[in-house]
């Protein structure tokens, strides 16, 4: 059996979604743009500014379920512009900074509420 994650420190879903499910051994968490979660709003500054407001909310996601992103096992990253994808690869870097989770980067047309960038994680416990 599933079990909901949800919390007030990361967005709330924009859609019929979960922020996680706790799946026992796994959790599944759904994809985080970087929305400021006290106002519902995309962080003004750009990809690095988006990039780490988006790393805050799935540390909020991870920790409402016990767990941080050593316990990640599995990232999907998605941009609308790869020719950003240095600056976000350095600040990936400092979330993962050993033994990264397997990882797929895509570019994309659009991402919701004119994000730069939303990332989904799997992690293990």
């Amino acid at each position: 059996m599933s079990t909901v994650i949800h919390t007030e420190k990361a967005p709330a879903a924009v859609g019929p979604y979960s922020q996680a499910m706790d799946c026992g051994e796994f959790v599944f968490c759904s994809g985080q743009i970087p929305l400021v979660p006290a106002t519902g709003l995309i962080v003004e500054g750009g990809i690095e500014a988006q990039a780490r407001q988006m790393f805050a909310n799935i540390q909020a996601v991870l920790n409402a379920a016990g767990l941080d992103f050593a316990n990640v096992v599995k990232t999907t990253v998605f941009m609308t512009d790869l020719s950003q994808f240095g600056t976000l690869n350095g600040i990936y870097a400092e979330y993962f900074p050993e033994n990264p989770p397997a990882r797929s980067c895509v570019e994309v047309s659009a991402l919701p509420k004119g994000a730069l960038v939303e990332c989904e994680v799997i992690a293990k416990r």
